[in-house]
Protein backbone atom coordinates (compact mmCIF):
# COMPACT_ATOMS: atom_id res chain seq x y z
CA UNK A 1 0.00 0.00 0.00
CA UNK A 2 1.30 3.62 -1.17
CA UNK A 3 1.75 6.08 2.04
CA UNK A 4 -1.74 8.14 2.47
CA UNK A 5 -0.23 11.71 2.68
CA UNK A 6 -3.02 13.85 4.81
CA UNK A 7 -2.62 17.73 3.58
CA UNK A 8 -2.96 20.34 7.04
CA UNK A 9 -3.14 24.13 6.49
CA UNK A 10 -0.44 26.16 7.95
CA UNK A 11 -1.34 28.71 10.54
CA UNK A 12 -3.55 29.20 13.67
CA UNK A 13 -6.34 26.22 12.42
CA UNK A 14 -3.42 23.54 13.33
CA UNK A 15 -3.85 24.06 16.89
CA UNK A 16 -7.82 23.41 16.77
CA UNK A 17 -6.86 20.39 14.63
CA UNK A 18 -4.45 18.94 17.08
CA UNK A 19 -7.08 16.95 19.25
CA UNK A 20 -8.59 15.58 16.52
CA UNK A 21 -5.74 13.79 15.15
CA UNK A 22 -4.82 12.87 18.51
CA UNK A 23 -8.38 11.20 19.21
CA UNK A 24 -7.80 9.35 16.53
CA UNK A 25 -3.96 8.50 16.87
CA UNK A 26 -2.29 10.06 14.21
CA UNK A 27 0.54 11.70 15.87
CA UNK A 28 3.25 13.37 13.81
CA UNK A 29 7.10 13.74 14.76
CA UNK A 30 8.37 16.38 17.06
CA UNK A 31 9.49 18.43 14.10
CA UNK A 32 5.66 19.45 13.21
CA UNK A 33 5.24 21.33 15.95
CA UNK A 34 8.94 23.31 15.94
CA UNK A 35 8.01 26.63 14.30
CA UNK A 36 11.02 27.36 12.90
CA UNK A 37 11.46 23.95 11.12
CA UNK A 38 11.35 24.33 7.28
CA UNK A 39 10.31 21.04 6.85
CA UNK A 40 6.63 20.39 4.75
CA UNK A 41 6.42 16.73 4.99
CA UNK A 42 6.64 14.67 8.42
CA UNK A 43 6.53 11.31 9.47
CA UNK A 44 3.91 9.93 12.04
CA UNK A 45 3.03 7.16 14.15
CA UNK A 46 2.05 5.44 11.42
CA UNK A 47 4.44 4.21 8.72
CA UNK A 48 2.50 4.45 6.09
CA UNK A 49 0.95 7.67 6.79
CA UNK A 50 2.88 11.48 6.62
CA UNK A 51 1.40 15.26 6.83
CA UNK A 52 2.34 17.96 4.77
CA UNK A 53 1.76 21.36 5.86
CA UNK A 54 0.66 23.93 3.43
CA UNK A 55 -0.79 27.23 2.23
CA UNK A 56 -4.45 26.78 3.28
CA UNK A 57 -5.40 27.50 -0.42
CA UNK A 58 -2.89 24.87 -1.72
CA UNK A 59 -4.42 21.98 0.45
CA UNK A 60 -7.64 21.89 -1.72
CA UNK A 61 -5.34 21.62 -4.68
CA UNK A 62 -2.93 19.03 -3.18
CA UNK A 63 -5.93 17.02 -2.70
CA UNK A 64 -7.74 17.48 -5.94
CA UNK A 65 -5.00 16.67 -8.17
CA UNK A 66 -4.50 13.20 -5.91
CA UNK A 67 -0.41 14.36 -4.51
CA UNK A 68 -2.57 14.57 -0.84
CA UNK A 69 -5.57 11.94 -0.38
CA UNK A 70 -7.08 13.67 2.65
CA UNK A 71 -6.83 17.44 3.90
CA UNK A 72 -8.47 19.85 6.17
CA UNK A 73 -10.06 23.39 4.42
CA UNK A 74 -12.20 25.72 4.46
CA UNK A 75 -15.25 25.64 2.63
CA UNK A 76 -13.91 29.18 1.68
CA UNK A 77 -11.82 27.37 -0.35
CA UNK A 78 -13.83 24.69 -1.99
CA UNK A 79 -16.33 27.28 -2.77
CA UNK A 80 -13.64 29.60 -4.92
CA UNK A 81 -12.34 26.19 -6.69
CA UNK A 82 -14.70 24.07 -6.74
CA UNK A 83 -12.83 21.23 -7.79
CA UNK A 84 -14.76 18.22 -8.98
CA UNK A 85 -12.58 15.79 -8.03
CA UNK A 86 -12.50 16.76 -4.16
CA UNK A 87 -15.39 14.89 -1.72
CA UNK A 88 -15.86 16.38 1.35
CA UNK A 89 -17.80 14.76 3.82
CA UNK A 90 -17.13 16.22 7.27
CA UNK A 91 -17.52 19.71 8.85
CA UNK A 92 -15.06 19.54 11.70
CA UNK A 93 -16.86 22.38 13.18
CA UNK A 94 -13.82 24.61 13.62
CA UNK A 95 -11.72 27.74 12.33
CA UNK A 96 -15.70 29.10 12.54
CA UNK A 97 -15.48 32.47 10.00
CA UNK A 98 -17.27 33.75 7.58
CA UNK A 99 -17.16 35.65 4.29
CA UNK A 100 -18.16 39.09 3.73
CA UNK A 101 -18.27 42.20 1.66
CA UNK A 102 -17.04 45.46 2.87
CA UNK A 103 -17.03 48.98 2.38
CA UNK A 104 -15.46 52.40 3.54
CA UNK A 105 -17.63 53.80 6.31
CA UNK A 106 -19.66 55.91 4.80
CA UNK A 107 -19.40 54.66 1.25
CA UNK A 108 -22.30 51.83 2.08
CA UNK A 109 -24.85 53.22 -1.07
CA UNK A 110 -22.28 54.60 -3.44
CA UNK A 111 -20.05 52.07 -4.90
CA UNK A 112 -21.53 51.24 -8.15
CA UNK A 113 -21.49 53.43 -11.76
CA UNK A 114 -24.10 54.17 -13.87
CA UNK A 115 -23.70 50.62 -15.50
CA UNK A 116 -23.68 48.72 -11.95
CA UNK A 117 -20.30 47.85 -12.02
CA UNK A 118 -18.36 47.83 -9.33
CA UNK A 119 -14.30 46.92 -8.35
CA UNK A 120 -13.65 44.52 -5.57
CA UNK A 121 -10.31 43.30 -4.21
CA UNK A 122 -10.22 39.72 -3.26
CA UNK A 123 -8.47 36.42 -2.57
CA UNK A 124 -11.88 35.05 -3.97
CA UNK A 125 -12.71 36.27 -7.50
CA UNK A 126 -15.05 33.17 -8.52
CA UNK A 127 -17.18 33.70 -5.23
CA UNK A 128 -17.17 37.54 -6.00
CA UNK A 129 -18.40 37.58 -9.25
CA UNK A 130 -21.18 34.82 -8.36
CA UNK A 131 -22.12 36.95 -5.39
CA UNK A 132 -22.65 39.23 -7.16
CA UNK A 133 -24.13 38.34 -10.36
CA UNK A 134 -26.58 36.87 -8.25
CA UNK A 135 -27.54 40.51 -7.11
CA UNK A 136 -27.81 41.57 -10.78
CA UNK A 137 -24.20 43.67 -10.52
CA UNK A 138 -21.01 43.45 -12.70
CA UNK A 139 -18.14 42.88 -10.27
CA UNK A 140 -14.29 43.31 -11.33
CA UNK A 141 -12.43 41.37 -9.83
CA UNK A 142 -9.06 42.65 -7.99
CA UNK A 143 -6.75 39.64 -6.97
CA UNK A 144 -4.91 40.42 -3.57
CA UNK A 145 -3.24 38.00 -1.46
CA UNK A 146 -3.21 40.20 1.80
CA UNK A 147 -3.84 44.04 2.81
CA UNK A 148 -7.09 44.04 1.99
CA UNK A 149 -8.68 46.54 4.01
CA UNK A 150 -5.97 48.85 2.57
CA UNK A 151 -7.23 48.28 -0.75
CA UNK A 152 -10.29 51.28 -0.57
CA UNK A 153 -8.58 53.23 0.95
CA UNK A 154 -5.90 54.48 -1.32
CA UNK A 155 -8.32 54.16 -4.40
CA UNK A 156 -7.75 50.66 -6.02
CA UNK A 157 -11.25 49.37 -5.45
CA UNK A 158 -14.81 50.25 -3.57
CA UNK A 159 -15.15 47.27 -1.40
CA UNK A 160 -13.37 44.25 -0.58
CA UNK A 161 -14.25 40.53 0.11
CA UNK A 162 -12.42 39.02 2.46
CA UNK A 163 -13.25 36.18 5.44
CA UNK A 164 -14.29 38.21 8.71
CA UNK A 165 -13.85 36.60 12.56
CA UNK A 166 -13.76 39.56 15.00
CA UNK A 167 -14.12 42.06 13.00
CA UNK A 168 -11.54 44.46 14.28
CA UNK A 169 -9.53 44.74 11.28
CA UNK A 170 -12.23 45.80 9.34
CA UNK A 171 -12.84 48.27 12.09
CA UNK A 172 -9.44 49.66 12.07
CA UNK A 173 -9.33 50.21 8.88
CA UNK A 174 -12.40 52.26 8.88
CA UNK A 175 -14.49 49.77 7.06
CA UNK A 176 -18.17 48.56 7.67
CA UNK A 177 -19.11 45.10 6.92
CA UNK A 178 -22.19 45.25 4.71
CA UNK A 179 -22.74 42.06 3.19
CA UNK A 180 -22.48 38.67 4.68
CA UNK A 181 -21.72 35.95 1.58
CA UNK A 182 -21.30 32.46 3.27
CA UNK A 183 -20.54 30.85 6.57
CA UNK A 184 -16.93 29.06 7.03
CA UNK A 185 -15.85 26.41 8.85
CA UNK A 186 -13.10 23.47 8.26
CA UNK A 187 -13.98 20.82 6.18
CA UNK A 188 -12.15 17.26 5.80
CA UNK A 189 -11.46 16.43 1.96
CA UNK A 190 -10.80 13.34 0.44
CA UNK A 191 -10.18 12.93 -3.01
CA UNK A 192 -12.72 10.96 -5.12
CA UNK A 193 -10.80 9.22 -6.89
CA UNK A 194 -8.68 7.45 -4.20
CA UNK A 195 -11.59 7.00 -2.50
CA UNK A 196 -12.96 4.31 -5.44
CA UNK A 197 -9.26 3.15 -5.12
CA UNK A 198 -8.80 2.94 -1.65
CA UNK A 199 -12.05 2.92 -0.04
CA UNK A 200 -11.97 0.47 3.00
CA UNK A 201 -8.98 2.22 3.81
CA UNK A 202 -10.37 6.32 3.61
CA UNK A 203 -13.71 4.89 4.85
CA UNK A 204 -11.51 3.63 8.06
CA UNK A 205 -10.44 6.90 8.45
CA UNK A 206 -13.51 8.96 7.75
CA UNK A 207 -15.30 6.89 10.29
CA UNK A 208 -12.57 7.64 12.94
CA UNK A 209 -13.24 11.30 12.69
CA UNK A 210 -16.88 11.16 12.64
CA UNK A 211 -16.49 9.09 15.94
CA UNK A 212 -14.57 11.46 17.89
CA UNK A 213 -16.15 14.97 16.36
CA UNK A 214 -18.69 15.35 19.13
CA UNK A 215 -16.24 14.24 21.79
CA UNK A 216 -13.60 16.41 20.63
CA UNK A 217 -16.25 19.60 20.18
CA UNK A 218 -17.58 18.46 23.60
Amino acid sequence: MSDLIIALPKGRILEELSPFFKAVNILPEEAFFDKNSRLLRFKTNHDNIDLIRVRSFDVATFVAFGAAQIGICGNDVLAEFDYSEIYAPLDLRIGKCHMAAAAPAGDEKDSFDRQGHIRVATKYPNVTKKYYQSKGIQAECVKLSGAMELAPTIGLCNRIVDVVSSGATLKANGLIEIDHILDVSARLIVNRTAFKTRTTELSAWLDKFKGVLNDVKA
